[in-house]
Formats: C-alpha cells, structure tokens, sequence
C-alpha cells in the first residue's frame, strides 16, 4: 500500500454557500462518510490545512483579486463577481486555507512523507481566473500548486489533468502560455455547458501552444466515449510530455446520476479513468499525484466515488478498495487485486 494523503479540515465546512446551493457543506460530510464506511481513514495519512502565504495566491492571481474578495467578505455580500458564486463572512479566510492546505499536501509529497494525495477542499477552483470568480471558485487550487511546484521545487513539466463534467477555463487561461505545463481536460462540449470554453481547437498561445489539450463528449456520452478519448489524447500526449509531476482537478460531476450535467458516467467508469491517471503517475512522475476536489454534487453517489478514487491511490491502479464493512473488533481496510 502507497502512502496516501488525506487533505481534511473541518474548517472548509465554515464556506457558506446559503440554502439550495449545489456547492454545500454536505459535500465534504459526504466525502468523509465515504472513505470512512470503506475503512479507509486508518490507511490514510491525514493533512490538515495551514494558511497559505498570499505570495503563492498572488503567483496565480492578481493581488487586486485578493484584495476585492477579502473586502466583500468583510462587507458580509452574499455573492462575488457572479451570482453563481455564493458566500459569507467566513469565505475568504476558508479559500485562503484551502490554498495553503493543497500547498502543504504537494510539500509533504515532494519532500517524501508521502507518495500521493487527495485534497477534499472546498471551495472548489478550477474556473477562477487570475482576476475574476467563476463558477462557485474564488482561488485556482490546482494552478496555485502547479505554480508552486515550479517555483519551489523547479519542477519544469507540471501535467493537470481535469476530468470535471465542466471545462477548467480559468487553468487554461493560466497555463495557455507555459510550456512547462501540460493542461489536459476532458468535460462535456462547451455548446452545450458551462462556461463554454474548451474546445478541441483551444491548444493555448505564443509559445504554449500544444500544451493545452481538450476532449469534449456530447450530451448522453459515457464510458465508452471517455475510453476512447483518454486512449486517443491524454496517453499518448503525456508519453510525448513525461511530466514530472500530475495534479488532478478531480470533478465528478459527469456522473448518469449527477444532474449538473448531461453525461452519463459510471462508477466504473471514474475508476476507470483513474487507474490511467495512476498508470501515468507511475511511469513519468514517480507516482506523485495529487488530486484536488471540484465539482460532484449528488450527494449519495459521491461517498462511493471519491471511496474508489481514492482507493486507488492507495493501492495502484489494478487494484480496488472492497470493504465498505467494519470487522468486528476493528476497521477493516481490505485492498484486494482485480
């Protein structure tokens, strides 16, 4: 068994999004539900959230951004650059945190006290553009780890991969003109979602350009369109990049049952993905991964989910996490071969 992180804090529960707001606090409970009916938390490493130094927000975004959130917050508004992006008073010290808490989880990978991670954070971030709110994401999380990888640890070649339902457009925009960083997404064609960026022409800018690749699936796609694609684009872009290091945008929001899109996911089929992103790990990057939650909003398939994906971490990409029982006397954390 790998070590496996586990970014958890309580304190991410405290971003208030008001009532019938998909992006809820139950999203985190249910994530905590999940790994601890499969008897995972005793395998896991459990990270807890610091918060982040503002020079690695502002390597992302533009100080004015920071600057705008914290006075709204402090303002007590209720929404922030879009009405989809629902807040309290709470909210930027939470963005901030979870910020620092992904920072902390890449840090303990790369020094060594672990071997991958994955970050239950919310809010989530890969729509936050370096000046702008988008989409329930206030700070880009993924792109600020990315940043930091390069900055701190001089890694030259950062592979993300985003397997939202929803284009990560505000990574995009960031990474459109780094060749050091290789922007994969996979989501449902932007005619038909949000935000309507992501098209398969989008290949990034000036000298970034073949280092952003998109696949999109139309409406009622599912498993056998995300083998296809992952098998046609992903791989073999990432044989040619050899990234030194993955970061996932781990969305699961193109679930059948997930109604904030229209594509038709299995659980299989996510776990599927993941083993590949795994395989990938392990052959480029020395198996470091690290997976940063984004969307999945239905709540009773999400402990299932983020169970498998996470299992996964643990044990390699053939294998499968089994238990979802208690042993009698103890916790069983039963990891068996497919």
């Amino acid at each position: 068994m790998r070590k496996t992180g586990l970014l958890y804090d309580e304190r991410f529960l405290r971003h208030c999004t008001g009532s019938g707001h998909p992006e809820a606090p139950e999203r985190l409970l249910a994530v905590w539900k999940g790994l601890e009916e499969g008897g995972l938390l005793p395998c896991l490493e459990i990270v807890r959230a610091h918060r982040s130094k503002f020079k690695w927000i502002e390597a992302v975004h533009a100080p004015k951004h920071l600057l705008r959130f914290e006075e709204a917050c402090l303002y007590e508004m209720n929404e922030f650059d879009n009405p989809d992006n629902q807040m309290c008073r709470d909210s930027f010290e939470i963005s901030v945190l979870a910020v620092g808490g992904v920072i902390e989880t890449v840090r303990l990978m790369m020094e060594g006290a672990l071997d991958n991670a994955f970050c239950a954070v919310r809010p989530p971030g890969h729509h936050a553009e370096p000046g702008k709110a988008l989409g329930f994401c206030f700070f880009n999380n993924v792109a600020i780890a990315a940043r930091y990888l390069q900055i701190e640890w001089g890694i030259e070649r950062v592979g993300i991969v985003d397997i939202d339902a929803h284009h990560g457009n505000g990574t995009q925009r960031i990474f459109e003109r780094d060749p050091c960083v290789f922007y994969y997404s996979i989501h449902e064609h932007p005619s038909f979602s949000f935000p309507g960026t992501g098209r398969e022409f989008e290949k990034g800018q000036e000298e970034g350009v073949g280092f952003t690749l998109n696949s999109t699936v139309l409406p009622g796609g599912g498993d056998a369109e995300y083998r296809e694609l992952i098998q046609r684009d992903l791989i073999p872009a990432f044989e040619r990049f050899q990234p030194q290091v993955i970061l996932v945008s781990a969305g699961f929001d193109a679930h059948k049952d997930d109604d904030m899109s229209g594509l038709h996911l299995s659980t299989e089929g996510f776990s599927w993905i993941m083993e590949r992103i795994v395989e990938l790990a392990d052959k480029y990057s020395e198996g470091r991964i690290v997976s940063v939650l984004e969307g999945g909003y239905a709540l009773d398939r999400l402990p299932e989910l983020i169970r498998n994906h996470v299992g996964i971490l643990l044990t390699g990409p053939r294998s499968r996490c089994i238990s979802e029982q208690s042993l009698e006397g103890g916790v069983l954390c039963s990891l068996t071969s497919q």
